[in-house]
Order: C-alpha cells, then sequence, then structure tokens
C-alpha cells in the first residue's frame, strides 16, 4: 500500500457522511391491525349500544388503519361499514321516534 492509498483511504474514513444521517422510521403495521380490529370492534358493538358514540370512533379507527397500510385491511373497512351504519341505525332511531333508545317491547 502506498502512501498516497493510504491517505486516501483514512481521509474517507474520518469525513462524516453527507445528508440525513438517520435511518428512516419504518412504521409498525402492528399498530395500524390493532386499530383495524379495534375499529371492527367498536362498529359491531355501536350496532346495539351507544351509537353516537362508537360509530365516529370506529370510522375514525377505520381510516387511520387504512391510511398506515395494515395488513388487514377487509377488518378495516370492515369496520368503516360498521361504523357508517352505526350512524344510519341512529338517523332511523332519531327519525323513528324522537328518542335515541332501542324500543323492544309494545
Amino acid at each position: 500500500m502506498t502512501l498516497t492509498a493510504f491517505a486516501r483511504r483514512s481521509e474517507t474514513a474520518a469525513r462524516p457522511p453527507v445528508g440525513d444521517t438517520t435511518a428512516p422510521v419504518k412504521r409498525s403495521t402492528r399498530d395500524a391491525d390493532g386499530l383495524a380490529v379495534a375499529s371492527f370492534v367498536l362498529g359491531l358493538v355501536g350496532l346495539l349500544v351507544m351509537n353516537l358514540l362508537l360509530g365516529p370512533m370506529a370510522i375514525v379507527m377505520a381510516i387511520i388503519a387504512l391510511t398506515r397500510s395494515t395488513a388487514r385491511r377487509g377488518r378495516a373497512l370492515l369496520g368503516l361499514a360498521l361504523g357508517v351504519a352505526d350512524l344510519v341505525i341512529l338517523a332511523f332511531l332519531v327519525t323513528g321516534d324522537g328518542a335515541v333508545a332501542w324500543n323492544f317491547g309494545g
């Protein structure tokens, strides 16, 4: 090894890298999968109780899960559809008898 080759090698080793030195952070799909499942469960439960609260929560969680590229895309879409169905049922309940309540008896 010559002296100039040794000098070039040590010069490149001592020089800091150019640009951003941090590695890009990869988002975990595990969080998005959890949001997809939670949106599905909230939408399903919201069909029976607390439509006003659980429906919008299911919609928001499903949209966040879909934007984060969840592996459970079908479950997120079902959560989105169930959240919308919660709000539709709520609209029927309010327009039907003017109260936000289920009535199973006569």
